[in-house]
């Protein structure tokens, strides 16, 4: 196929979230190494942590604390640079199959907000051992903006995730940006002239490929992410404006 002019490329313009027919699965997969010590897995970057109150290496140059507070919750802080980043609590129900977050998270300036999650168990315990997927909701004033870029290529700019450059000849390129760690990678190509396909690796293995689909006619933007490891992906739709 030959590439497109991204002056001329359909995918250029502003597209506004709709959150009614988007969706933002958040999972979480918890294993135990040692009674003490779990192996906590957000999303590819996996952390061994002592549950017993300390504060220990986490992923991207955080300090991480995971204490107990009886028998069916755990406390989690973390930090970073000394500045606290977020705090949860987490409670497992009785019967083991939901497990609650009380998160509440803390910008640079200090001002915090808290949310309430509830996450249902998808692979088997025992405890908080196991695999618990959430719905999270999805902000309706979020847009996305897609801008010509080096060529053929383009830009996705979005308020929450920063600008993503995008060239489609296949090749790695370096993920650059505040707190992202060595070795993560992205390549992107047009897999026809309505679907583009995004990879993301961490140290050259896959960790998430990223669909972006636009209608034929050329209206909505449809855009799919699926994480390695877990079977349902997130699913963000945008009109065009």
């Amino acid at each position: 196929m030959a590439p497109a002019c991204a002056a001329s490329d359909s995918f250029v313009g502003d597209w506004k979230l709709d959150a009614s027919k988007s969706k933002l699965i958040d999972q979480m997969k918890l294993r135990n190494l040692s009674g003490i010590q779990y192996e906590f897995d957000f999303g590819g970057v996996p952390e061994r942590i002592m549950i017993d109150g300390t504060f220990q290496p986490g992923a991207f140059g955080t300090m991480l604390s995971v204490t107990k507070e009886g028998l069916h919750s755990w406390k989690v802080v973390r930090k970073k640079d000394g500045r606290m980043l977020l705090t949860a609590t987490w409670t497992l129900s009785h019967d083991g199959k939901t497990l609650t977050d009380k998160y509440t998270e803390f910008a640079p300036s200090g001002s915090a907000t808290t949310m309430n999650y509830l996450y249902r168990r998808t692979a088997a315990g025992p405890g908080f051992a196991g695999t618990w997927q959430s719905t999270f909701p999805v902000s309706s004033a979020d847009v996305l903006k897609v801008r010509p870029y080096d060529g053929n290529g383009l830009s996705l700019v979005r308020s929450s995730e920063g600008t993503r450059n995008l060239k489609f000849d296949g090749k790695d390129y370096p993920v650059a940006g505040s707190g992202v760690p060595d070795g993560f990678t992205r390549s992107a190509r047009r897999a026809d002239e309505r679907t583009l396909e995004i990879t993301v690796k961490l140290n050259g293995k896959t960790t998430r490929i990223e669909q972006v689909v636009i209608s034929r006619d050329l209206r909505t933007l449809t855009r799919t992410v699926h994480p390695v490891g877990r079977r349902v992906p997130d699913v963000f739709v945008f009109e065009r404006q």
